[in-house]
């Protein structure tokens, strides 16, 4: 039976060493909202989508991802990175309003974001380089040695940094407690990360306006 993880995700989330090594430049924004309202794509998040589609694509922020997948020996012409798979899905797919609203930023910055169900999260994430003997869901096969990789204490929750997530944790329209990482690498400064969870945060309020909305900020110097 899961164990539920709602309450000190937010202080308790870590990213191992090993990956720092890997990027000196990678920094995660961490947010997690409760009390979120969810449901079926509408005019208002349809609107996000078309308006992030109409965007040029930043080709040097996804060109540094491919870089650091080839890092740690993925193929990212292979296994995409979560935002270059995005970009080349256009028109964007209507999901629902939450994801909707996480993809639509999640281009507009050519930033990757993870959004997950907290309620189904079994002890904290962490992002780490894999052993290759954790627990994964079938479809995404198991992780390699060496593989960066977000897991809980079940097991893999992200395989290849942010290209595939699992079922388990997947925001659906029941879900009212969720988390997103944005995940950012140079040529992307911090204040344009902050910036891009600060207009997630608004898409969230505008969605739900009791959402309860917190932050922490994941770097090398922290």
């Amino acid at each position: 039976m899961l164990r539920s993880y709602t309450g000190r995700m937010l202080d308790d989330i870590w990213v191992d060493d090993s990956v720092f090594a890997l990027r000196p430049d990678f920094a995660v924004l961490i947010m997690t909202a409760h009390g979120l309202r969810n449901g079926p794509t509408d005019d208002r998040s349809r609107a996000w989508l078309a308006a992030a589609s109409d965007l040029e694509v930043q080709a040097g922020k996804i060109d540094a991802w491919k870089e650091a997948y080839r890092a740690f020996g993925a193929k990212p012409q292979r296994t995409r990175p979560s935002v270059d798979a995005l970009t080349r899905r256009m028109p964007l797919p209507e999901i629902n309003q939450v994801v909707d609203a996480y993809n639509s930023i999640s281009v507009k910055h050519a930033l990757p974001i993870g959004g997950e169900d907290l309620d189904h999260y079994a002890g904290t994430a962490r992002l780490i380089r894999a052993a290759g003997d954790e627990a994964s869901e079938e479809a995404l096969g198991q992780p390699e040695p060496g593989e960066v990789i977000w897991r809980d204490d079940t097991g893999v929750t992200c395989r290849r940094w942010n290209w595939r997530q699992v079922v388990r944790t997947r925001l659906t329209e029941e879900t009212t407690n969720a988390i997103f990482l944005l995940e950012r690498l140079e040529p992307m400064s911090l204040e344009e990360l902050k910036e891009a969870g600060e207009e997630l945060a608004n898409l969230l309020s505008e969605l739900s306006p009791e959402v309860r909305i917190a932050s922490r900020l994941l770097s090398s110097g922290k």
